[in-house]
């Protein structure tokens, strides 16, 4: 668990969108992860001292707490169901949030603890309940290449049908990134305006970085999410295209197995070339700050 050199940046950046860090609870007690040169650079980039950087990180002590204050934390709490990494409250998240953390957090981050988690709607319902009106929920989890890793990795679509009004929250923003510090980074489409599953394969672990406002107290899950395409039988039934593929030039048989070939072999080109390898470029718009 913790903050990856590109995970820390973005969470810097998050500072644009108003998000009050005064009490932040976090899943797990956060590290930060990676080079400690590039920590350097990048705390200096964003115009943190010397001085200042010495008491963020040292080789020494890798613990979050300081960086979380220089965001404008003034209490900070981390769960964990376990003492050993020093989390400040033991509780298991498959299990219902005591009403005492419920509306609690301005702020409740996650950085790759949920998909540890086996009874993950339990535990991110958790999550949603203890982030205060107005507050918002922060998180980084796998997307891509994940294998082994933990219980789950996740698609964009999860959190764009559990981040809404019906829960009492607006997803934000919904960016997607690679692990190095010189990794681009993609707003990610929602399903169900592209009125298309947004997918791809890809060669690079990949993760998701969401932002969520609660803008209402309601009960989370009262209306189980569903798939947008799912729910929305619409999609499936879109009679010109079908009547385009009827239309269209039939490949001769003693051609198809080449064609097949080709596309496979452009497939794999793609996925190991690209960084967003097969994904529809439409739906992944890559931004600045």
């Amino acid at each position: 668990m913790g903050f990856n050199i590109k995970t820390t940046e973005l969470l810097i950046q998050t500072k644009k969108l108003e998000i009050d860090f005064s009490e932040v609870g976090t899943l797990g007690r956060q590290t930060l992860n990676g080079s400690f040169v590039e920590f350097e650079k990048l705390f200096g980039k964003f115009g943190y001292s010397k001085e200042d950087i010495k008491g963020l990180i040292s080789r020494d002590s890798r613990y979050s707490e300081n960086f979380l204050k220089s965001l404008g934390a003034s209490h900070i709490d981390s769960f964990d169901a376990s003492e050993y990494e020093g989390a400040t409250k033991i509780w298991d998240m498959n299990h219902p949030i005591p009403k005492e953390f419920k509306e609690r957090y301005s702020v409740l981050i996650d950085s790759g603890s949920l998909e540890h988690i086996f009874n993950f709607p339990q535990a991110l319902k958790n999550c949603m309940e203890m982030v205060k009106l107005n507050g918002h929920m922060v998180g980084v989890t796998p997307a891509n290449n994940f294998f082994g890793h933990g219980f789950y990795q996740f698609s964009p679509e999860l959190f764009f049908r559990v981040f809404t009004e019906t829960n009492g929250f607006e997803l934000v923003k919904m960016w997607l990134f690679f692990p190095d510090s010189s990794s681009p980074v993609y707003e990610v489409k929602d399903p169900l305006e592209v009125r298309n599953r947004v997918s791809f394969r890809n060669s690079k672990e990949t993760f998701l970085f969401y932002v969520a406002k609660r803008t209402e107290i309601k009960t989370i899950f009262a209306t189980v999410p569903q798939q947008s395409d799912y729910e929305h039988d619409t999609w499936k039934n879109k009679p010109e295209e079908g009547i385009a593929k009827k239309q269209g030039v039939r490949i001769p048989a003693f051609l198809v197995p080449l064609a097949l070939f080709t596309l496979k072999a452009w497939k794999n080109f793609k996925t190991a070339s690209n960084p967003l390898g097969t994904a529809n470029q439409d739906y992944f718009k890559k931004i600045k700050f």
